[in-house]
């Protein structure tokens, strides 16, 4: 075979071992890249208390925010194969639901948490 060739085919394959592997599921069912990924999303969202001011009133960025979290609670604690609700689950829709009201404007900046307003 041609080597131009071979370093194609080898590629594919590579290319599809590592689809495998990031496709792997935790043995709860979610794949196991899920939860780190997550956390990492959910950390650089999260709005640090030096930010608080800049950033307290952007309604997306506190969406977002929100969003993140519950992305990290059902992954580090629900199991998607249990049909009825779990305490993970639940805690994912108040944050959601959360979420969707700062998206909606529904919710305004409770105030600076050091000092009062």
């Amino acid at each position: 075979m041609d080597t131009a060739v071979d370093s194609v085919v080898d590629s594919a394959v590579d290319s599809a071992v590592d689809t495998a592997v990031d496709r792997a599921v935790h043995p709860i069912g979610w794949p196991e890249a899920a939860r780190p990924l997550a956390e990492q999303l959910q950390r650089q969202l999260a709005i640090e208390a030096r930010d608080w001011h800049r950033l307290k009133q952007q309604r997306p960025r506190r969406a977002a925010e929100q969003l993140a979290a519950a992305l990290v609670h059902l992954l580090s604690a629900d199991n998607p194969q249990q049909r009825q609700p779990t305490a993970a689950r639940e805690q994912a829709i108040a944050l959601t639901e959360h979420a969707l009201a700062w998206l909606k404007a529904e919710l305004n900046d409770p105030g600076c948490p050091s000092h009062g307003r």
